[in-house]
């Protein structure tokens, strides 16, 4: 993140965006607790609870900082709260999606039934997306030591960079 970023966040009074990076795999504990690495969770300000929600086109689930829910939210307040239309909409995502409280290991308890639809049982790997985290079950994805410079040098592209 850039210091003029993190700079006019603070003069806004909002936290800087977070920004995360790399891969990792986590084991879920027997709890079927999944603990968030600590330099995404500094990353992230060391938040007391994060949102959850399937992703909407493949099988995984999003993870997402508090700072980009509160986005995500005042998208919404603009809008009738009272809309027939919209509410539906609103309960089809907000029904779908979780709160989770970290505990102080920085474990969140995802629901099974999250779980099941990305097919996560024993082991997630943890994809940084910059604004958010993917969560994957590990088969769905390339091999961590794998490099793809297509795929990079293509995603790049498509992003203007």
């Amino acid at each position: 993140m850039s210091a003029e970023v993190a700079e006019s966040a603070e003069k806004a009074g909002k936290a800087a965006p977070s920004v995360l990076f790399g891969r990792f795999d986590h084991a879920l504990d027997p709890k079927k607790r999944l603990t968030i690495p600590r330099v995404w969770r500094k990353a992230m300000g060391e938040p007391d609870y994060v949102f959850v929600m399937p992703d909407r086109q493949k099988k995984c689930i999003n993870l997402l900082p508090k700072a980009e829910m509160d986005v995500i939210l005042a998208k919404l307040q603009g809008k009738a709260l009272f809309d027939p239309r919209l509410n539906h909409l609103y309960q089809t995502v907000a029904s779908m999606s979780e709160q989770l409280e970290l505990d102080i290991q920085g474990r969140i308890r995802i629901s099974d039934r999250l779980l099941q639809f990305a097919n996560l049982k024993t082991t997630v790997a943890m994809r940084g997306a910059f604004r958010m985290i993917k969560l994957w079950a590990p088969e769905a994805l390339a091999p961590d030591d794998e490099i793809n410079q297509a795929e990079l040098d293509a995603a790049l592209a498509e992003v203007g960079l």
